[in-house]
């Protein structure tokens, strides 16, 4: 079982930063793809990000790349997420999700945290 727990969600104004941390544990999380989703109101989640647990391959969606940069930190089991140049349209509740022997697409996340929300204001 993997186990996680996202902080670092809250309010900021267009055009600014948040970064989101989800700390991981159990006994598969070295085996693990870590990565992040969102869910915006009337809309399907959608994948953000991914990232290799064993080494630096990471993965963006489109609508992102270039202004969010997903990264961990092994000896603290955490994952995070960078989120710069915030727009209304990045708002929504975002959830940690882990895959094992996931690809950083997480095509497949069989563990997911609680979610935590981000709110953008215009």
């Amino acid at each position: 079982q993997v186990q996680l727990v996202e902080t670092g969600g809250g309010l900021v104004q267009a055009g600014g930063s948040l970064r989101l941390s989800c700390a991981a544990s159990g006994r598969s999380i070295n085996a693990c793809a870590l990565g992040w989703f969102r869910r915006a109101p009337g809309k399907e989640r959608e994948f953000v990000a991914g990232i290799s647990w064993s080494g630096p391959s990471t993965y963006y969606a489109d609508s992102v790349k270039g202004r969010f940069t997903i990264s961990r930190d092994n000896a603290k089991n955490t994952v995070y997420l960078q989120m710069n140049s915030l727009k209304p349209e990045d708002a929504a509740v975002y959830y940690c999700a882990a895959e094992f022997l996931g690809t950083t697409r997480l095509s497949n996340p069989g563990f997911w945290g609680q979610g935590t929300q981000v709110t953008v204001s215009s």
